[in-house]
């Protein structure tokens, strides 16, 4: 059976330098990190994660949480993640907590009994239950996407009322009195913030808005489809339309297509987030895209810089507000009124 001093050997390095790289990967150059694992790849040598996680107090692992897996900017988010958690020779377990914040709970417990070394968590409680639970938490945790106050936690998301603005203002440039938003669940961090952005630029522009024309579809596509179909049957119709996220944009243009309206000559749309192969889908969104890899590697800098700093004072919790980027496709037209 291969030793550790089997694997200093083979690198060239110290017996130190070896325990230092395969415990601590972050105080060594990537150079050396590569040539002691590759050497004790080649010697055979593995370390038992149970009795290192015992001795150490954590692991190799990190947990991410998040609402729904199923989303494509959590995808791209979750790739990214992992690839960044396996170059610093950590391994990402991925959970779903489906929203539900007692899920979350449940989740978080599971980790944390697995000596998890970090969390990246979205998160979707946000009561006192919820708040205390977090804070009992002794590992590391950045907040991704969504914030929760009363807890001193690290938080990484873009600007999320900037989102809502640009597109607000892009519909209102082309004419647009009449703009219905398609809104996150109320009470959810970006989802407020996104509709405060809505609702300030119009305030801004001097139209005021029919408060018919905000309705809740909870970040969810079949919500959306259903609000959608009732926004175009109204009377007095909306004449544009704001999805507050990719998912709920493709169960609007879903009704847009089933009612027999030509978007963008009957009704314009746009959203936040790219969606899933929108070079291709006609006509091309509208969109205010987060930069998503951008954030994960800054959630994933937070997070290791908590680790690697586990026996130092915390520190002030850090905010990484991040500026999405608009994308002007052909899902907007003047008013069909004019």
């Amino acid at each position: 059976m291969a030793t550790i001093r089997d694997v200093a050997r083979l690198a060239g390095v110290s017996i130190s330098t070896v325990s230092l790289a395969l415990n601590d990967s972050a105080r060594v150059s990537t150079e050396t990190f590569r040539k002691v694992q590759d050497a004790a790849n080649a010697a055979g040598f593995t370390i038992d994660p149970v009795a290192r996680s015992l001795k150490s107090g954590s692991s190799r692992l990190i947990g991410i949480v998040v609402g729904d897996v199923g989303n494509p900017f959590f995808g791209t988010f979750l790739r990214e993640v992992q690839r960044v958690a396996l170059d610093k020779n950590h391994l990402a377990i991925v959970s779903s907590s489906r929203g539900v914040a007692e899920h979350e709970s449940q989740i978080l417990d599971h980790l944390a009994g697995q000596r998890v070394a970090g969390i990246i968590l979205s998160p979707h409680g946000n009561d006192q239950a919820f708040v205390d639970h977090i804070n009992r938490l002794s590992m590391p945790i950045v907040f991704a996407d969504h914030k929760v106050e009363g807890v001193a936690c690290d938080f990484i998301g873009s600007d999320h009322v900037l989102a809502a603005a640009m597109l607000t203002e892009h519909l209102i440039r082309f004419g647009h009195r009449r703009i219905a938003l398609i809104a996150g669940e109320t009470g959810l961090y970006s989802a407020d913030r996104r509709t405060e952005g809505f609702l300030k630029t119009m305030a801004s522009a001097g139209l005021s808005v029919d408060p018919g024309l905000v309705v809740d579809a909870a970040y969810d596509g079949e919500r959306a489809y259903a609000e959608t179909m009732r926004l175009l049957t109204r009377a007095e119709r909306p004449t544009a339309l704001l999805a507050a996220n990719n998912v709920m944009a493709l169960g609007a243009l879903q009704a847009i297509m089933d009612l027999g309206f030509n978007c963008p000559a009957d009704i314009s749309l746009t959203c936040i987030d790219d969606v899933p192969w929108s070079n291709v889908i006609r006509p091309r969104l509208t969109m205010a895209v987060q930069p998503v890899e951008e954030l994960a590697r800054a959630a994933c800098t937070l997070l290791f810089d908590r680790i690697g700093n586990r026996g130092n004072p915390a520190g002030a919790p850090r905010d990484h507000i991040l500026t999405p980027r608009l994308i002007v496709g052909q899902s907007c037209a003047r008013p069909y009124d004019e």
